[in-house]
Parts: structure tokens; C-alpha cells; sequence
């Protein structure tokens, strides 16, 4: 368990750096952003231990994988700003 959780925190810091270097206009500030992969890593390695048993190391960092990518995705901003169409038009 201890090495699941070590495991998950790693891959969920791992997935926050990578989107932060990568989508540094995009997302705010790396103190945000670090926890946040970090944290739903853990969380979803939380949800897949509890689901699915001890034994499955590669599916719990699987689904810590994929919730720490979600979780990162709401933090994404537009890209550009916004264009609105003109009530009048």
C-alpha cells in the first residue's frame, strides 16, 4: 500500500511538471498546479485500490494516472481570448 501511494504521488508530480513545462500560458501558477496532479494522484489511486483489491499495482497507477490528468485539466485556461458575437448582429 505505502508503495502504491509512493508510486502515485511520484507519477502524479511527474504528470503536473510536465503539464506545467508544457502548458506554462495555459495553466496557473506551478504552486497550483504541482499540488494539484500530486493530489489527484493519490486520490485516484485511492479509488482504484478500493475498487479493484490489493495486487494490481500497474491498474492502481493506471487509474491514479487518469485522475491526476483530469484533475489537471480543469485548471486549463482558453488558449486565446474569447470572441463573442454582438447581440445585434
Amino acid at each position: 500500500m505505502l508503495l502504491e501511494a509512493l508510486s502515485a504521488a511520484i507519477l502524479g508530480l511527474a504528470l503536473a511538471w510536465a503539464a506545467a513545462h508544457r502548458l506554462p500560458h495555459r495553466l496557473p501558477d506551478r504552486v497550483l498546479v504541482l499540488p494539484t496532479g500530486i493530489a489527484g494522484a493519490l486520490f485516484g489511486a485511492f479509488v482504484t485500490h478500493t475498487a479493484l483489491g490489493a495486487g494490481g499495482l500497474p491498474l492502481t497507477l493506471l487509474g491514479s494516472a487518469a485522475l491526476s490528468a483530469a484533475s489537471l485539466s480543469l485548471l486549463l485556461r482558453p488558449a486565446g481570448r474569447l470572441r463573442r458575437r454582438s447581440a445585434t448582429a
